[in-house]
């Protein structure tokens, strides 16, 4: 079950819950049992050597494309 962050309105208090995706969006009590917390719009970055792309990066410019050990890609 995936966890999302809410905010209540009230007391302006951040919290998490586990829900299902079909009620993601609907209002939720917060933990100190204030009505009508909504869901807040989670973002993440994602660092590390996959960049989702399968796709070579593009060669230098001014620079001839291939050769080298590896293919040219390092500009060497």
């Amino acid at each position: 079950m995936p966890l999302y962050e809410y905010r209540c309105p009230v007391c302006d208090d951040t919290f998490e819950a586990r829900r299902p995706m079909a009620e993601a969006s609907d209002p939720i009590d917060c933990p100190q049992g204030h009505v009508g917390s909504r869901r807040l719009l989670s973002v993440f970055a994602s660092v590390g050597a996959s960049s989702g792309s399968s796709a070579p990066a593009p060669a230098a410019p001014g620079r001839p494309a291939g050769g080298g050990c590896c293919g040219g890609m390092c500009g060497c």
